[in-house]
């Protein structure tokens, strides 16, 4: 099996989070982690504490949502908060093209483009979080703060509970 922290996805998330912080390092699973309940199985932990890299596309501009693997991005509330009625969920292609991920690994960090980054506020519950490392094996651990920070990202209310949390 290939060493998972050569592939260059993992690579290049791994080289922004050590810059960030030293002590945050790429988790290997031996089992899938490309949905947030195989993830949270992976893991033992809340499928909440998951942390979901969405890619939108909003007009002609694209940008990442991160999501607790419990929620759902609202489109309602996205479009409300960007004021751009033409907004859906991208597509494999666009996912791969924008932020150099295919989907089930995509990391809160280091696109191949510069995208803005929205995180929901419901993350906040969880002592840690769990994210995509660039691929679907590969996870990195970090607190709220620190993914705001990492990430660059703004905090806002994007997100309904999922269907069957209800």
């Amino acid at each position: 099996m290939e060493n998972l922290l050569d592939n260059e996805s993992v690579k290049r998330v791994q080289k922004i989070v050590s810059k960030f912080d030293s002590n945050i390092k790429i988790i290997i699973l031996n089992s899938s982690a490309r949905t947030a309940k195989e993830a949270a199985f992976s893991l033992k932990c809340e499928e909440g504490a998951i942390v979901k890299s969405l890619l939108f596309k909003a007009n002609e501009s694209f940008l990442i949502c991160l999501i607790a693997g419990d929620k759902k991005c609202s489109l309602n509330k996205l479009k409300k908060l960007l004021n751009k009625t033409d907004t859906r969920m991208a597509n494999a292609e666009e996912v791969k093209k924008n932020t150099g991920f295919s989907i089930g690994g995509v990391s809160p960090v280091g696109h191949i483009k510069k995208l803005d980054v929205l995180i929901d506020k419901s993350l906040n519950r969880f002592k840690n979080l769990f994210s995509a490392a660039g691929h679907p094996n590969c996870v990195f651990k970090t607190n709220y703060n620190q993914l705001i920070q990492i990430s660059n990202g703004s905090e806002k209310e994007i997100t309904e509970w999922e269907k069957q949390n209800l």
